[in-house]
């Protein structure tokens, strides 16, 4: 069972999280393996198909060379003109075997692990060159594995060299009698069968050493149970962070329905337990009134004690300030059903500004 460094087995699967930074790291299962066998596969497939026209290739120019070294003459221009063609006949030749082994080897790692955007694995890493962690990993798990790998890689390609080359050892001692034509079809058929028999074991090892690398990468991302409540805290966020940031949420929104109270038209009132502050706009798009402030005991208390500092009305009716407190949110249109009921509160308010304005105006006429 896998531990971590305080030494608690690692038992519960990777979360989604712990898959993401892994990858951000460049933690990803792969298997070198893989790419070996798809740059080996992209080379013999070149060299099966484009073998005569890389002869051909060779073969005009090392003729063309030949033929003009008796009348050479070493100038500007004809040094130009011969390192033009060796150029030519290098990207001819080369061109092909190293545009499809960049295309093996890309799709071999992106077959393995996707698109993967590694930001943290590209900057440097003093640690890794650490001496005490370099010997820690050379008496790892992991590096005898590596190193059981090459002996068997190193025995199975000798194995498979000694087969091939010993079946066609009697060919060997008849070709100095044959044209080097045909030596050359010799040699290109040994070599791609040789190739070809290693190419085959090596894909077998490539495919177990995958299976085993997904395996290592999976346990090495196990997490243990202290780490699965640690990052759950984490996504949830720390309860005393959120108990503040949810207390400065509720003071910000009282400080907002509180500061609509001087605009509200009336409040309502229990008289001690609810305070309901309503608005009302004659000729607004909406004809209902509107509740803009509500509250019970001390938030009742400071919405009558702003009230009375902004001379709004407040009218004591107790069944409609439960109903508007229990029916109505803040902001929120009354129903129809307290329209009757609201309609006489205003319609005191009204009357009572009505009285108020006739004596002021009495007053001023006196």
């Amino acid at each position: 069972m896998a531990e971590n460094e305080n030494g608690q087995e690692k038992t519960e699967q990777p979360s989604a999280k712990r898959r993401e930074e892994a990858q951000e790291k460049g933690q990803v299962a792969k298997s070198q393996e893989l790419n070996s066998v798809a740059v080996i596969a992209g080379t013999l497939i070149v060299f099966k198909y484009m073998a005569s026209h890389f002869g051909n290739t060779i073969k005009g120019y090392m003729g063309y060379i030949y033929s003009e070294s008796g009348v050479f003459v070493l100038n500007k221009t004809s040094f130009m003109t011969i390192l033009a063609m060796s150029l030519k006949t290098v990207a001819l030749v080369l061109g092909p075997v190293l545009l499809t082994v960049l295309t093996f080897g890309v799709v071999s790692n992106v077959g393995q692990t996707g698109l993967v955007w590694a930001d943290k694995a590209m900057k440097p890493d003093f640690s890794k060159i650490n001496i005490f962690k370099g010997l820690k990993r050379l008496i790892s798990t992991r590096s005898l594995v590596e190193l059981l790998k090459g002996v068997l890689k190193i025995t199975i390609i000798a194995f498979i060299g000694y087969s091939v080359l010993s079946k066609l050892y009697g060919t060997y001692l008849v070709m100095p009698h044959r044209t080097v034509a045909e030596i050359a079809g010799f040699l290109g058929d040994a070599i791609y069968e040789l190739t070809f028999k290693v190419l085959l074991a090596l894909l077998v090892m490539a495919i177990a050493d995958f299976a085993y690398q997904r395996y290592e990468h999976e346990k090495s991302l196990k997490m243990t149970k202290d780490e699965v409540k640690d990052e759950a805290k984490q996504a949830e966020g720390d309860p005393k962070v959120k108990s503040r940031i949810k207390s400065i949420m509720r003071q910000r929104i009282m400080e907002r329905m509180m500061s609509k109270v001087p605009e509200a038209t009336v409040v309502v009132t229990n008289p001690t337990h609810y305070a309901v502050a309503l608005k009302y706009e004659p000729g607004s798009k909406s004809d209902a009134p509107m509740v803009v402030a509500k509250g019970k005991n001390l938030i009742a208390q400071k919405i009558k004690e702003i009230a009375a500092e902004h001379d709004v009305p407040v009218i004591e009716n107790k069944p409609l300030a439960r109903s508007l407190y229990a029916m109505v949110e803040v902001d929120q249109e009354i129903p129809e059903m307290l329209y009757q009921a609201v309609a006489e509160v205003l319609s005191q308010v009204f009357q009572a500004n009505r009285e108020k304005f006739n004596q002021i105006q009495g007053a001023i006429n006196g």
